[in-house]
C-alpha cells in the first residue's frame, strides 16, 4: 500500500522536527559555550538565541501535529507512541536538565530515535488505514531500522572529530573526547564493517531480500571513502570537518539502496523456475 498524501505529510513533518533538533542543539550548545567557535551555528549566524529557540519549538509543534494527524488518519496509535519516543530521545539528548550528549550517550540515543523508533513508526503509518491497523513488526522492518540507525549514528559520531578541544573545554564528554581520534578511527572502521556484515547476515537469513545485499554492496566505494578519509585526516581538525558530510552521503546512498532492494522484489514478476525446466 502507498498513500502519497500520508507520505508527503510525514516527510514535511520529519523535516520540521529535524530542524527543531538542530536549532535547539545549537541554542543549548551556545549556552554552554560548546559552539563558541562554530561558524555554522545558527545562533552565531543570526545573532539571536531567543529567536532561534522560539523558531525551533514552533517547528517542533508543527511537525508533531503533522505526525499526530497522520497517525489519527491511519488509526494507528502505536506509531505516534514510537514517534513520541523518538522525539523524547532527541530532547534528552541535548536539552536541559538532561543533556545526555554531554555524558557521551548521543550515539545510542540517535540510533534508537532514527532507527527502531522512527523507521518502524513510518512503516506502520505508511501501510495503515482505519480498515487495517494491525500491521506486524516483521523481521524486514526491524532489520532495516537497525541498519538505518547505524548509518545515522555514524554521522553524529564523525561530527565530533573536529570539536574535541571545544567539547573538552566545556565538559562535554563526547565519545571522541573519551576515546581520542586514533581509537575513534577504529570505531568508524568497526561501524562500517558491522553495517555490511549485518546487511549480508539479514539477507542470508531472509529477513531482507537478496536484492538488498546486492544494491547495498554497490555503496561500498563511499563506505571506503569514509574510512580512508578519517584514516588520513583524523588528527587534522580542519580537514576532518568533512568526515560527517561523507557519512551523510553514505547514509543517503545506503538508505536509497536499501529501499530499492525492498521494493524491487515486489515490482519484478517472480520467475517460476520449474517452468524453465530446472525443477
Amino acid at each position: 500500500m502507498f498513500s502519497a498524501w500520508h507520505y508527503a505529510v510525514l516527510l514535511a513533518s520529519s523535516v520540521l522536527i529535524i530542524t527543531w533538533l538542530n536549532l535547539s542543539n545549537d541554542v543549548y550548545d551556545f549556552d554552554t559555550g560548546a559552539d563558541k567557535d562554530k561558524k555554522e551555528s545558527v545562533v552565531n549566524l543570526v545573532g539571536s538565541r531567543t529567536g532561534t529557540l522560539v523558531a525551533a519549538y514552533l517547528l517542533l509543534a508543527l511537525g508533531f501535529l503533522g505526525l499526530a494527524w497522520v497517525s489519527f488518519e491511519a488509526g494507528n496509535m502505536r506509531a505516534i507512541l514510537l514517534l513520541a519516543c523518538a522525539i523524547m530521545c532527541g530532547y534528552i539528548y541535548q536539552c536541559p536538565p538532561f543533556r545526555l550528549s554531554y555524558q557521551g550517550l548521543g550515539e545510542p540515543l540517535c540510533f534508537a530515535a532514527f532507527g527502531p523508533f522512527a523507521t518502524t513508526a513510518f512503516y506502520l503509518l505508511q501501510g495503515s488505514t482505519r480498515e487495517m491497523i494491525h500491521l506486524p513488526f516483521t523481521g524486514s522492518i526491524l532489520s532495516a531500522s537497525v541498519l538505518i540507525g547505524i548509518t545515522t549514528a555514524l554521522i553524529l559520531f564523525c561530527s565530533h572529530f573536529h570539536q574535541i578541544e571545544g567539547d573538552r573545554a566545556v565538559g562535554k564528554m563526547s565519545p571522541l573526547v573519551r576515546l581520542g581520534t586514533k581509537r575513534g578511527l577504529v570505531v568508524v572502521k568497526l561501524a562500517i564493517i558491522g553495517l555490511y556484515v549485518l546487511t549480508f547476515t539479514f539477507g542470508l537469513s531472509s529477513a531482507l531480500p537478496f536484492t538488498c545485499i546486492f544494491l547495498c554492496a554497490l555503496t561500498l566505494p563511499i563506505a571506503r571513502l569514509v574510512v580512508s578519509y578519517v584514516e588520513e585526516n583524523h588528527n587534522d581538525k580542519h580537514k576532518i570537518f568533512m568526515a560527517k558530510y561523507y557519512c551523510v552521503r553514505l547514509h543517503s546512498l545506503f538508505g536509497a539502496a536499501l529501499a530499492a532492494g525492498l521494493v524491487l522484489p515486489r515490482m519484478v514478476p517472480k520467475i517460476n523456475i520449474a517452468r524453465l525446466g530446472f525443477s
